[in-house]
């Protein structure tokens, strides 16, 4: 599936240098030369605001661009799907070169660097519908066979580590996840926790037959961290590596009834 066009603040940012930056062009090129012929002698022609305004801004327009686009993107957490990880009102940065090097807009990738790792934490375009953006946990890679049963992730017919450590005691937005599990879990090494209800209920997956998913090749199987309250690839499949945004590594600041010093500068595991 593709990712689409996404009219989104990159599309945005990118209309923006094309229309500042043909603007300065255009008059630096015919209009200016013009003036400068038309104007008596020591008499400096005055630029219209319009040209002088593109000619400002481009640059600036252009360097966010490229920074959001090549670099780094601030996205904020709108859910609790990534709990305990990731908390509703967390702000990230996600590392766009991470997987490659990407054209904006387009999403095309020009230069390969690094490949996805089970266990990341990624950010992507939803595959129903590209122009939103979502985040997950990376639990399994092109050909991997991914197993949910009983409320415990199996890998390749092997059960990933495991281990309850304790309640989870929710704040501010996150309040009603109170008195889920808290487990600890190991997944190539990447050790993070997860939240599930004690309830043994589980929900029909669609994309799971008998609880169980093949990873088609060039795809992969993202889970949220609070597993009975993730809209992710249990219910709409697998992602495309076209759709991938960037890995998060990040908190660099956290907005939910005021703002929570404790998790500013966390990295993301």
């Amino acid at each position: 599936m593709g990712t689409g066009m996404r009219f989104d603040f990159s599309t945005i940012l990118f209309i923006a240098v094309v229309i500042t930056g043909l603007i300065w062009l255009i008059d630096a090129r015919v209009f200016k030369p013009k003036r400068l012929a038309n104007a008596g002698e020591g008499e400096t022609p005055s630029t219209p605001v319009i040209a002088e305004y593109s000619k400002s801004f481009f640059p600036i327009i252009l360097i966010v661009l490229v920074l959001r686009s090549f670099l780094v993107e601030p996205f904020k957490i709108p859910s609790g799907s990534m709990m305990p990880t990731l908390l509703i009102g967390d702000l990230i940065l996600v590392n766009k070169y991470a997987y490659g090097i990407r054209l904006p807009v387009i999403n095309a990738k020009i230069i390969d660097i690094g490949e996805p790792k089970r266990g990341d934490v990624v950010v992507f375009r939803y595959p129903r519908d590209p122009s939103i953006d979502y985040i997950k946990r990376l639990v399994g890679l092109p050909g991997d066979h991914v197993s949910y049963r009983g409320k415990r992730l199996y890998i390749n017919g092997k059960p990933v580590e495991y281990k309850p450590v304790g309640t989870y005691i929710g704040s501010g937005s996150g309040v009603n996840m109170t008195g889920n599990r808290l487990v600890a879990e190991n997944l190539d090494g990447v050790n993070h926790q997860i939240l599930v209800e004690p309830t043994p209920y589980e929900h029909p997956y669609n994309c799971m037959r008998n609880n169980e998913f093949v990873v088609p090749p060039g795809q992969y199987f993202m889970m949220g961290d609070n597993r009975d309250h993730s809209n992710d690839s249990r219910f709409w499949c697998s992602v495309p590596e076209q759709n991938l945004v960037g890995r998060a590594f990040m908190i660099w600041m956290h907005l939910d009834d005021g703002i929570n010093w404790e998790r500013i500068g966390n990295d993301i595991e």
